[in-house]
């Protein structure tokens, strides 16, 4: 975790591979192998991720950006005047601009995200629309406790901003860990501003994960390019193959990369064997029911203050407020 200082306003590279070989090892040594979807984010990552939110079958964000643009006046006056916004998870930052254009006097913009290439970009874009806001960018994995750059801002009013349905990675548990994380980053007077995915039909929910054009197979086969690139791992791409599906009994999609054939592979010395069929679980995304996601937020210590729907009640941005 790399902070900035406030005068400099610069995102800062973070020392990943460490940190990368350690999940990777761990999770393919486990019954059930796996790897972070955190690790997905790398500078082709994050391109794929942002052309997969431009396709016709990917609703999240065009439904997200649609409620947003509706609603943003409403949600600006529920963040209140002279605040400082918080957005784990930033990306390219689209939707947060929809918000800035709207908010009184706002203090300070903080994106927080994992991808150092992403987050210059946007930076740089941001300092240009909004000359009279601190841009503040953290380059950290928010999974973890990070240290916010906020020094010499005071008192003011923190609101979290985590919209795009990332809350739908995490597994429940997980979720109540880090909405309790984030009130304490928000302080007693904070609010949060998020998206939450919600319950659909089968077929919708699939069709999402399984475009025809590939962009997220691509997506997910890179996690194993970027092991290969970053870590000397020999995985052959061409015998794993993307798969996803809706898990009704736990309300998610799963992500996984299926070995196609028996294979080992190879990474910093150890060696790790597949069978035919056996899978890499690399994403879940958890999908709502309203008061599902209030109960969670509940036993984190928030309460629901208001929550905005599209007309099929796909997708949902929720204000939270500390109880």
């Amino acid at each position: 975790m790399y902070g900035i200082e406030p005068s400099l306003h610069e995102p800062l590279a973070r020392n990943t591979s460490s940190e990368f070989l350690q999940d990777v090892r761990i999770g393919l040594s486990r019954p059930q192998k796996e790897i972070p979807c955190k690790w997905f984010y790398d500078a082709r990552g994050s391109a794929l991720f942002e052309r997969i939110c431009e396709l016709d079958e990917y609703y999240p964000t065009r439904t997200e950006l649609a409620i947003m643009e509706r609603h943003a006046r409403d949600m600006a006056g529920l963040v209140g005047p002279r605040c400082v916004v918080i957005e784990y998870g930033s990306g390219a930052s689209l939707k947060a601009r929809l918000l800035l254009e709207h908010l009184d006097e706002p203090i300070a913009y903080v994106p927080v995200d994992i991808s150092v290439s992403a987050l210059a970009e946007s930076t740089a874009q941001l300092k240009r629309s909004f000359p009279t806001i601190s841009i503040l960018p953290l380059c950290a994995d928010f999974t973890s406790p990070v240290e916010l750059p906020l020094a010499g801002l005071g008192r003011d009013r923190r609101v979290v901003f985590f919209p795009g349905s990332t809350i739908g990675n995490f597994h429940r548990q997980d979720v109540v860990a880090l909405l309790r994380r984030i009130a304490l980053d928000c302080g007693p007077h904070g609010g949060l501003l998020i998206g939450v995915d919600l319950r659909k039909e089968r077929a919708v929910l699939e069709r999402a994960y399984n475009d025809e054009r590939g962009l997220t197979a691509a997506f997910n086969l890179n996690l194993l390019a970027r092991a290969n690139r970053e870590l000397g791992a020999d995985f052959r791409l061409d015998r794993f193959r993307h798969a996803a599906l809706f898990d009704e009994r736990y309300g998610r999609v799963e992500m996984h990369l299926t070995s196609t054939v028996s294979q080992q592979v190879s990474i910093c010395g150890e060696t790790y064997r597949f069978s035919e069929g056996e899978t890499i679980w690399t994403e879940s995304s958890y999908k709502y029911e309203l008061q599902e996601f209030e109960a969670l937020a509940t036993l984190a210590g928030w309460r629901c203050g208001r929550v905005f729907t599209d007309e099929r009640a796909w997708f949902s941005v929720q204000y939270l407020e500390r109880c």
